[in-house]
């Protein structure tokens, strides 16, 4: 049997094999990179990523230190999303990139992978 004929045995590999599936159609390039989402249960991340080049341009999690103040030493919530979406958000219109596509990472378009989106695209971020 195949890897990917065998159902997962945690939530984490399934999420994983969710992930790879979409990454098949989803691809960050020059003009328009791909805005990638990881959440844990203390924090959140985000990266806008050129597939082509293999880099990361921009990042912002809950990890740095002057965001994680700003969410008041817990990353976990919503409020901490909108914080990094926020942040995400200005460090790429320094960066000139206005225009990317939104890669949730296999999580459900909900609670902090929606938040961080929803204030990403207020501050500016078009996906």
């Amino acid at each position: 049997m195949s890897e990917m004929a065998r159902k997962p045995k945690t939530r984490e590999e399934a999420r994983d094999r969710r992930h790879r599936r979409v990454r098949k159609k989803v691809l960050g390039t020059a003009e328009r990179p791909r805005l990638n989402v990881f959440r844990s249960l203390k924090h959140i991340y985000a990266q806008v990523i050129d597939d082509e080049a293999g880099v990361t341009l921009v990042a912002a999690s809950t990890v740095e230190p002057e965001l994680r103040e700003a969410v008041g030493g817990y990353g976990g919530n919503v409020e901490a999303a909108k914080v990094v979406g926020r942040a995400i958000a200005q460090r790429a219109l320094a960066r000139g990139i206005s225009k990317v596509v939104f890669d949730r990472g296999g999580y459900k378009y909900h609670g902090r992978v929606k938040a961080l989106a929803e204030a990403a695209r207020e501050a500016g971020l078009d996906f």
